[in-house]
Formats: structure tokens, sequence, C-alpha cells
């Protein structure tokens, strides 16, 4: 017989029942808010109804899965259920509860039903840890989002690109940008570099990077790789200064060759700014800071990406 497992974990939150409903209703913003999410595709989209494909880490390793979720604004409610599961997931679903307090508080509870592939003991541990870990950051991180000051947290967000042009091959520019394993050798302001790929098209990336006064920021990141000319990217370990940071390389045709754009999302972690810039820094420093550090890599890195792909054009 199959077993059918459950859990709920709640949180108690400071602030509106409706400013929690939107942060959980607004799939779209979970890589930005939500430690686990890496990637949404929003796949079907009606009044009330959505299809979504969602990349996520679950106990130190990526999956990706397809759900159908309900929105129930009156309510105050949103339920899940996974139509194409990643194993050890058999079947998973569950709902967002979210419930006003007397005392202006709001109580949210996520509740979880799954089964394990053949009902497999290791499977059921694997998911309850998985579930346990993801639903208390998940809550934590809600918890967060929601309570920001709404005059101060908006400074906190920068998303911004950067591009450039390319006449060459727009297939010769994804590789490039795709094979990140060679960046310790292409890239000067790369000096280590592990990527794993067990999963085609989903990659983990460990590397150090130099800033200018020689200092070296460690990251990890999750990458997601569509070949048509898409890689979206998760860090999972940032430098001080940044609490998120998620990014996109964007490679299109254009008549000269190939458009190449970088996207970056970054949320700012206001503590670190005195002891990473110093004494009398702001949040504005930081976020001049960052908004420099990250373009001129992704600048460069993309200007590499340029000469590697042009150069190609000139071989033939």
């Amino acid at each position: 017989m199959t077993n059918q497992h459950r859990a709920e974990h709640r949180i108690t939150v400071a602030a509106p029942a409706r400013t929690v409903y939107g942060l959980i209703a607004d799939v779209d913003a979970w890589p930005r808010v939500f430690p686990p999410t890496v990637h949404v595709d929003v796949l079907e989209r009606t009044a009330g109804e959505e299809r979504i494909r969602i990349w996520a880490t679950a106990n130190d390793s990526v999956k990706t899965w397809t759900s159908r979720r309900v929105l129930n604004p009156e309510g105050l409610r949103v339920s899940f259920r996974q139509e194409v599961s990643s194993p050890p997931v058999a079947a998973m679903g569950g709902e967002w509860i979210i419930e006003p307090q007397p005392d202006s508080t709001t109580l949210v509870r996520l509740t979880h039903d799954f089964r394990a592939v053949d009902d497999d003991p290791d499977g059921v541990d694997w998911i309850t840890r998985a579930v346990d870990r993801n639903s208390g950051a998940e809550l934590g991180a809600l918890k967060r989002a929601a309570e920001q000051n709404p005059e101060g947290g908006g400074e906190l967000s920068l998303h911004f690109d950067d591009v450039v042009e390319v006449a060459g091959d727009p297939a010769e520019v994804y590789a490039f940008l795709y094979d990140a394993g060679q960046w310790e050798q292409r890239l000067p302001h790369v000096n280590r570099v592990e990527l794993d790929e067990t999963t085609p098209h989903l990659q983990l990336l460990e590397m150090d990077t130099l800033t200018p006064n020689g200092a070296v920021h460690t990251t990890k990141s999750v990458r997601v790789c569509f070949p048509a000319g898409t890689i979206v990217y998760k860090q999972l370990r940032t430098p001080a200064l940044m609490t998120v940071h998620n990014g996109r390389w964007q490679v299109e045709k254009s008549p000269s060759g190939c458009t190449v754009t970088s996207t970056h999302t970054v949320v700012l972690n206001p503590e670190a700014v005195v002891p990473v810039l110093g004494e009398g820094a702001t949040v504005q420093d930081a976020r001049t800071f960052v908004r420099d550090a990250l373009g001129r890599n992704s600048t460069a890195t993309m200007l590499l990406a340029k000469e590697h792909a042009e150069r190609a054009v000139r071989d033939r």
C-alpha cells in the first residue's frame, strides 16, 4: 500500500495578510525572495490558476518539476500540486494558508503531502529533510520580505542590464558562456573554477573571482542553461554585501550577428556595508560598488565572448 506523508510548517509575520499573500502569489519574484528557488518558467497562466516549471535546491542538489497552482486571493490561499515530479518524489502537493491574527500579525501555514518512489524509506527520509529545510528557508525569507520597511527596502534592491553587440555567430557566444569550465583560462578576473554538470544543461559552478584591489570572492551558483540562447543562474554563496544575486545571460540574433545581455538582480545586505566598505559608508555607496563590480565583470566576460565569436568568423 502506498504511504502518504504530511508535514506542516508555520511562522508569524508582522505584516498585513494581503502583503504576505502577494509575495506568495507572485511566483515570478520567487528567485529573488525565496532562497531555494533558482528559476521559474510560467508555462500557462489563466485567472486564478498557473502551470509552472520550477528549478530549486533540495538537500544540496538541484531538482526541477512541473506544478499547477490555484490562487485564491479572497480566501488567502495558494494550493499547489506537482504534475511532473523529480525522484525520489513520486507525488507532492500542498497549500499556503494565510490567516490574519487579532493582533494585526499574520500566521502563515505551509502544508505538504507527498509520496516517495516505491515507498523507499531512504526516499521518504530525503524528501522529509528537503521539505523541512526548504520550508524553513522559505518561511523565514517570506517574513523578512514582508516585514521589510517599504520606505527603505527599495534601496536594497538593484536590477540592471549590460549589453554588448557582436558581429559573430550567436552559437559561438552561447558556447563561450556555457563552457564556464574554461573561464579560468579565458577570463582574467577568474582564478579558480569547479564545474559540475551531472544533469545536462544544469550546472553547479564554484569560482574565485578577483577584485581590482586584489581581494578574492568565492561564489557558488546554480546555472540553468537553455540552448536556444539563455543561461539563468542564482548564487548559493554570495559575497558579504549581497543576500541575493540572480543573473541571466541572453544571446539574441541581430542584423549584425547577435546582441548579448547580462542581467543582474541583487538584494543588498545593509549590515555588511560598513564592515566591507568602511566607516561612514552608506547603502547608496554599496549600490554603486556592487553595480560597478558586477557590471565590470559581466562586461569583461561579454567582450571576451565577442572576441571569441568574431575571431571564429575571421578564421573561416
